[in-house]
Protein backbone atom coordinates (compact mmCIF):
# COMPACT_ATOMS: atom_id res chain seq x y z
CA UNK A 1 0.00 0.00 0.00
CA UNK A 2 1.33 3.46 -0.39
CA UNK A 3 1.60 5.73 2.77
CA UNK A 4 3.64 8.97 4.01
CA UNK A 5 6.49 8.68 5.74
CA UNK A 6 9.35 10.61 7.67
CA UNK A 7 12.56 9.01 9.36
CA UNK A 8 12.96 12.35 11.14
CA UNK A 9 10.65 15.44 11.17
CA UNK A 10 12.54 18.53 10.63
CA UNK A 11 10.35 19.52 7.48
CA UNK A 12 7.28 18.82 5.20
CA UNK A 13 10.06 17.70 2.79
CA UNK A 14 11.63 15.16 4.86
CA UNK A 15 7.97 13.31 4.15
CA UNK A 16 7.95 10.71 1.00
CA UNK A 17 5.36 8.97 -0.22
CA UNK A 18 6.50 4.99 -0.34
CA UNK A 19 4.98 1.51 -0.74
CA UNK A 20 5.14 -0.70 2.45
CA UNK A 21 3.05 -3.69 2.91
CA UNK A 22 -0.34 -3.50 4.28
CA UNK A 23 -0.96 -4.09 8.03
CA UNK A 24 -2.81 -6.71 9.45
CA UNK A 25 -5.25 -5.95 12.52
CA UNK A 26 -4.26 -7.29 15.87
CA UNK A 27 -6.91 -8.09 18.78
CA UNK A 28 -8.91 -5.03 18.96
CA UNK A 29 -8.00 -3.47 16.18
CA UNK A 30 -9.69 -2.68 13.11
CA UNK A 31 -8.20 -2.00 9.49
CA UNK A 32 -9.47 0.70 7.52
CA UNK A 33 -8.94 1.22 3.87
CA UNK A 34 -8.92 5.05 4.16
CA UNK A 35 -10.90 7.19 1.66
CA UNK A 36 -9.94 10.77 2.92
CA UNK A 37 -7.65 12.08 5.79
CA UNK A 38 -7.81 15.49 7.70
CA UNK A 39 -4.83 17.84 7.49
CA UNK A 40 -5.91 20.84 9.91
CA UNK A 41 -3.28 23.20 11.30
CA UNK A 42 -2.86 20.99 14.34
CA UNK A 43 -2.56 18.13 12.28
CA UNK A 44 0.65 19.64 10.33
CA UNK A 45 2.25 21.11 13.44
CA UNK A 46 2.15 17.62 15.00
CA UNK A 47 3.85 16.17 11.60
CA UNK A 48 6.26 18.72 12.21
CA UNK A 49 7.31 17.94 15.72
CA UNK A 50 5.75 21.49 16.77
CA UNK A 51 2.64 20.39 18.90
CA UNK A 52 2.92 19.95 22.88
CA UNK A 53 2.98 16.19 22.56
CA UNK A 54 6.04 14.73 20.28
CA UNK A 55 5.30 11.59 17.75
CA UNK A 56 7.48 9.14 17.57
CA UNK A 57 9.75 8.42 14.28
CA UNK A 58 9.38 7.12 11.45
CA UNK A 59 6.01 8.74 11.45
CA UNK A 60 2.94 8.90 9.31
CA UNK A 61 1.28 12.23 9.64
CA UNK A 62 -2.67 12.29 9.56
CA UNK A 63 -4.72 11.80 12.77
CA UNK A 64 -8.32 11.46 11.82
CA UNK A 65 -10.09 9.39 8.77
CA UNK A 66 -13.07 8.74 7.08
CA UNK A 67 -12.98 4.78 4.81
CA UNK A 68 -14.84 1.40 5.29
CA UNK A 69 -13.81 -1.59 7.26
CA UNK A 70 -11.32 -3.58 5.43
CA UNK A 71 -10.64 -6.13 8.18
CA UNK A 72 -11.12 -6.41 12.21
CA UNK A 73 -9.34 -8.44 14.78
CA UNK A 74 -9.80 -10.94 17.49
CA UNK A 75 -12.84 -9.67 19.83
CA UNK A 76 -13.57 -6.94 17.62
CA UNK A 77 -17.98 -6.69 18.06
CA UNK A 78 -18.98 -3.54 17.15
CA UNK A 79 -17.85 -2.85 13.46
CA UNK A 80 -17.64 -5.47 10.24
CA UNK A 81 -16.21 -4.92 6.94
CA UNK A 82 -18.11 -2.96 4.66
CA UNK A 83 -19.11 -0.60 7.41
CA UNK A 84 -18.45 3.35 6.86
CA UNK A 85 -16.46 4.27 10.12
CA UNK A 86 -14.73 7.63 11.52
CA UNK A 87 -11.09 6.80 13.28
CA UNK A 88 -8.65 8.81 14.94
CA UNK A 89 -5.28 7.59 16.18
CA UNK A 90 -1.96 9.65 16.76
CA UNK A 91 -1.08 9.48 13.19
CA UNK A 92 -0.99 6.93 10.49
CA UNK A 93 -3.72 8.65 8.36
CA UNK A 94 -2.19 9.46 5.66
CA UNK A 95 -1.90 5.94 4.08
CA UNK A 96 -4.24 3.34 2.02
CA UNK A 97 -4.73 1.51 5.18
CA UNK A 98 -4.58 2.58 8.44
CA UNK A 99 -5.46 0.43 11.27
CA UNK A 100 -7.06 1.62 14.41
CA UNK A 101 -8.46 0.44 18.03
CA UNK A 102 -11.70 -0.57 18.01
CA UNK A 103 -12.59 2.48 20.45
CA UNK A 104 -11.53 5.34 18.43
CA UNK A 105 -13.53 3.99 15.60
CA UNK A 106 -17.67 5.30 14.90
CA UNK A 107 -20.15 4.67 12.27
CA UNK A 108 -20.85 7.39 10.48
CA UNK A 109 -24.62 8.70 9.14
CA UNK A 110 -25.49 8.19 5.40
CA UNK A 111 -25.62 11.60 5.22
CA UNK A 112 -22.07 12.31 5.90
CA UNK A 113 -19.10 11.85 3.26
CA UNK A 114 -15.79 10.49 4.38
CA UNK A 115 -14.55 13.98 3.53
CA UNK A 116 -16.64 15.42 6.13
CA UNK A 117 -16.03 12.31 8.21
CA UNK A 118 -12.25 13.04 8.08
CA UNK A 119 -12.00 16.68 9.55
CA UNK A 120 -15.10 16.06 12.55
CA UNK A 121 -14.08 14.40 15.30
CA UNK A 122 -11.53 17.19 16.77
CA UNK A 123 -13.17 20.33 15.65
CA UNK A 124 -16.70 19.21 16.59
CA UNK A 125 -15.99 17.81 19.62
CA UNK A 126 -14.00 20.85 20.52
CA UNK A 127 -16.67 23.36 19.80
CA UNK A 128 -19.40 21.60 21.64
CA UNK A 129 -17.09 20.64 24.64
CA UNK A 130 -16.03 24.42 24.87
CA UNK A 131 -19.11 26.00 24.67
CA UNK A 132 -20.99 23.94 27.26
CA UNK A 133 -18.50 22.77 29.77
CA UNK A 134 -16.21 25.07 29.43
CA UNK A 135 -18.18 28.33 28.99
CA UNK A 136 -21.85 27.38 29.90
CA UNK A 137 -23.12 29.34 26.95
CA UNK A 138 -26.80 30.19 27.10
CA UNK A 139 -29.15 30.70 24.38
CA UNK A 140 -29.65 34.72 23.56
CA UNK A 141 -26.15 35.09 24.55
CA UNK A 142 -23.48 36.42 22.14
CA UNK A 143 -20.75 34.25 20.83
CA UNK A 144 -17.84 35.94 19.40
CA UNK A 145 -15.72 33.45 17.03
CA UNK A 146 -11.74 34.72 16.51
CA UNK A 147 -10.66 32.94 13.10
CA UNK A 148 -14.39 32.08 12.21
CA UNK A 149 -13.66 30.38 8.72
CA UNK A 150 -11.16 28.04 9.64
CA UNK A 151 -12.16 23.84 10.86
CA UNK A 152 -12.69 24.69 14.59
CA UNK A 153 -13.85 28.33 13.83
CA UNK A 154 -16.50 27.27 11.66
CA UNK A 155 -17.59 24.39 14.19
CA UNK A 156 -17.92 26.51 16.97
CA UNK A 157 -20.16 29.24 14.49
CA UNK A 158 -22.27 25.95 13.95
CA UNK A 159 -22.46 24.82 17.14
CA UNK A 160 -22.81 28.02 18.98
CA UNK A 161 -26.46 28.29 16.15
CA UNK A 162 -27.50 25.15 17.45
CA UNK A 163 -26.97 26.53 21.37
CA UNK A 164 -29.27 29.01 20.36
CA UNK A 165 -26.42 31.99 20.78
CA UNK A 166 -26.10 35.31 18.67
CA UNK A 167 -22.76 34.93 16.76
CA UNK A 168 -20.26 37.63 15.86
CA UNK A 169 -17.80 35.96 13.05
CA UNK A 170 -14.73 37.78 13.09
CA UNK A 171 -12.29 36.29 10.00
CA UNK A 172 -9.57 38.48 7.72
CA UNK A 173 -11.30 38.30 4.30
CA UNK A 174 -14.51 38.73 2.99
CA UNK A 175 -14.43 35.55 1.47
CA UNK A 176 -14.09 33.76 5.02
CA UNK A 177 -16.63 36.18 6.78
CA UNK A 178 -19.23 35.07 3.77
CA UNK A 179 -17.95 31.48 4.73
CA UNK A 180 -18.61 31.91 8.04
CA UNK A 181 -22.46 34.28 7.55
CA UNK A 182 -23.57 31.31 5.34
CA UNK A 183 -22.70 28.64 8.06
CA UNK A 184 -24.94 30.60 10.79
CA UNK A 185 -23.15 33.71 11.96
CA UNK A 186 -25.84 36.43 12.23
CA UNK A 187 -22.68 39.66 12.03
CA UNK A 188 -19.11 39.66 10.57
CA UNK A 189 -16.34 42.03 11.77
CA UNK A 190 -12.89 41.89 10.40
CA UNK A 191 -9.42 41.79 12.44
CA UNK A 192 -7.87 45.08 11.64
CA UNK A 193 -6.89 46.00 15.23
CA UNK A 194 -7.24 49.46 14.45
CA UNK A 195 -10.75 50.69 15.98
CA UNK A 196 -11.41 47.15 16.49
CA UNK A 197 -13.15 47.16 19.70
CA UNK A 198 -15.36 49.82 18.68
CA UNK A 199 -16.74 47.56 15.65
CA UNK A 200 -16.90 44.91 18.41
CA UNK A 201 -19.17 46.96 20.68
CA UNK A 202 -21.01 47.90 17.32
CA UNK A 203 -22.03 44.16 16.73
CA UNK A 204 -23.19 43.62 20.48
CA UNK A 205 -25.18 46.61 20.03
CA UNK A 206 -23.28 48.75 22.63
CA UNK A 207 -22.69 45.73 24.99
CA UNK A 208 -19.65 42.64 24.77
CA UNK A 209 -19.60 39.08 24.07
CA UNK A 210 -20.47 37.16 26.44
CA UNK A 211 -18.12 34.08 25.73
CA UNK A 212 -15.39 34.50 23.01
CA UNK A 213 -14.32 31.21 21.23
CA UNK A 214 -10.24 31.80 20.51
CA UNK A 215 -7.70 29.49 18.30
CA UNK A 216 -6.28 32.16 17.14
CA UNK A 217 -5.00 33.81 20.09
CA UNK A 218 -3.05 36.30 17.98
CA UNK A 219 -3.22 40.52 18.37
CA UNK A 220 -6.96 40.59 19.19
CA UNK A 221 -6.65 38.38 22.11
CA UNK A 222 -6.55 41.00 24.81
CA UNK A 223 -8.27 43.86 22.99
CA UNK A 224 -11.34 40.77 22.72
CA UNK A 225 -10.93 40.13 26.58
CA UNK A 226 -11.14 43.35 27.49
CA UNK A 227 -14.22 44.18 25.12
CA UNK A 228 -16.38 41.14 27.19
CA UNK A 229 -19.18 42.00 29.21
CA UNK A 230 -19.48 41.37 32.52
CA UNK A 231 -18.90 37.73 34.01
CA UNK A 232 -17.59 37.25 30.19
CA UNK A 233 -15.44 33.42 29.53
CA UNK A 234 -12.82 33.49 26.91
CA UNK A 235 -12.25 30.44 25.66
CA UNK A 236 -8.28 29.48 24.82
CA UNK A 237 -8.56 27.18 21.93
CA UNK A 238 -5.29 27.20 20.78
CA UNK A 239 -2.52 29.44 19.13
CA UNK A 240 -2.94 29.86 14.92
CA UNK A 241 -1.89 33.53 15.55
CA UNK A 242 1.99 32.82 16.22
CA UNK A 243 3.62 33.73 19.84
CA UNK A 244 1.76 32.62 22.54
CA UNK A 245 0.38 36.29 24.16
CA UNK A 246 -0.06 37.66 27.98
CA UNK A 247 -2.66 39.08 29.71
CA UNK A 248 -2.67 41.21 32.69
CA UNK A 249 -3.91 39.32 35.71
CA UNK A 250 -5.88 42.32 36.91
CA UNK A 251 -8.19 42.45 33.49
CA UNK A 252 -9.91 39.18 34.75
CA UNK A 253 -10.66 40.79 38.07
CA UNK A 254 -12.03 43.99 36.30
CA UNK A 255 -14.09 42.64 34.10
CA UNK A 256 -15.26 39.74 36.44
CA UNK A 257 -14.34 37.45 33.78
CA UNK A 258 -12.98 34.11 33.10
CA UNK A 259 -9.96 32.65 30.60
CA UNK A 260 -10.89 29.22 30.26
CA UNK A 261 -8.75 26.28 28.53
CA UNK A 262 -10.26 24.09 25.96
CA UNK A 263 -8.25 21.01 25.55
CA UNK A 264 -10.14 18.15 23.56
CA UNK A 265 -6.72 15.56 23.73
CA UNK A 266 -7.08 15.71 27.04
CA UNK A 267 -11.06 15.78 27.73
CA UNK A 268 -11.23 12.61 25.64
CA UNK A 269 -7.81 11.49 27.84
CA UNK A 270 -9.79 12.58 31.69
CA UNK A 271 -13.61 12.29 30.56
CA UNK A 272 -13.88 10.00 28.10
CA UNK A 273 -17.16 9.27 28.79
CA UNK A 274 -18.46 12.48 28.32
CA UNK A 275 -16.64 13.19 25.66
CA UNK A 276 -18.31 10.12 23.56
CA UNK A 277 -21.23 11.53 24.70
CA UNK A 278 -20.63 14.72 22.94
CA UNK A 279 -19.37 13.28 19.64
CA UNK A 280 -22.53 10.83 19.69
CA UNK A 281 -24.75 14.15 20.07
CA UNK A 282 -23.31 15.89 17.26
CA UNK A 283 -23.29 12.69 15.25
CA UNK A 284 -26.77 12.62 15.96
CA UNK A 285 -27.13 16.14 14.57
CA UNK A 286 -25.64 15.40 11.17
CA UNK A 287 -28.06 12.17 10.59
CA UNK A 288 -31.05 14.54 11.66
CA UNK A 289 -29.94 17.47 8.76
CA UNK A 290 -29.21 19.98 11.70
CA UNK A 291 -25.45 19.76 10.97
CA UNK A 292 -23.69 19.80 7.90
CA UNK A 293 -20.27 20.45 8.19
CA UNK A 294 -18.06 22.25 5.46
CA UNK A 295 -15.08 20.36 3.75
CA UNK A 296 -12.42 23.01 3.13
CA UNK A 297 -9.78 22.59 0.42
CA UNK A 298 -9.26 18.96 -1.23
CA UNK A 299 -5.55 17.37 -2.42
CA UNK A 300 -5.22 14.09 -3.80
CA UNK A 301 -2.27 11.48 -1.74
CA UNK A 302 0.61 12.67 -4.25
CA UNK A 303 -0.10 16.25 -3.12
CA UNK A 304 0.20 15.62 0.48
CA UNK A 305 3.16 17.95 1.17
CA UNK A 306 0.96 20.78 -0.58
CA UNK A 307 -1.94 20.28 1.87
CA UNK A 308 0.60 20.15 4.84
CA UNK A 309 1.81 23.70 3.68
CA UNK A 310 -1.82 25.00 3.20
CA UNK A 311 -2.90 23.67 6.43
CA UNK A 312 0.08 25.70 8.08
CA UNK A 313 -0.85 29.26 5.96
CA UNK A 314 -4.09 29.68 7.32
CA UNK A 315 -5.32 30.77 4.21
CA UNK A 316 -8.26 28.44 3.51
CA UNK A 317 -11.39 27.58 5.44
CA UNK A 318 -13.23 24.59 6.96
CA UNK A 319 -10.78 21.96 7.41
CA UNK A 320 -8.23 20.61 4.79
CA UNK A 321 -8.90 17.54 3.58
CA UNK A 322 -6.71 14.41 1.42
CA UNK A 323 -8.34 12.20 -0.65
CA UNK A 324 -6.97 9.13 -1.07
CA UNK A 325 -9.29 6.47 -2.26
CA UNK A 326 -12.28 7.91 -4.97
Amino acid sequence: MKTVRAESIDSIDDYRLIEVETPAPAAGQILIEVHSCGMGYVDALVALGRYQVKPPTPFTPGLEIGGVVAAVGAGVSQFRPGDRVMASAFGGGLAEYAVAAEETVRGIPAAMSFAQAAGFRTNYVTALHGLTDRAALQPGERLLVLGAAGGVGVAAVQVGTLLGAEIIAAASTPAKRAFAQEHGAQHLLDTEPEGWRERLKAACGGAGPDVVFDPVCGPLFEPAFRSQSWRGRHLVVGFAGGPIPKLPVNLPLMKGAALVGVDVRQFFLFEAEHAQSHLAQLLAWVEDGRLAPPVGRRFPLASFAEAMEFALSGQGWGKTIIDIAD
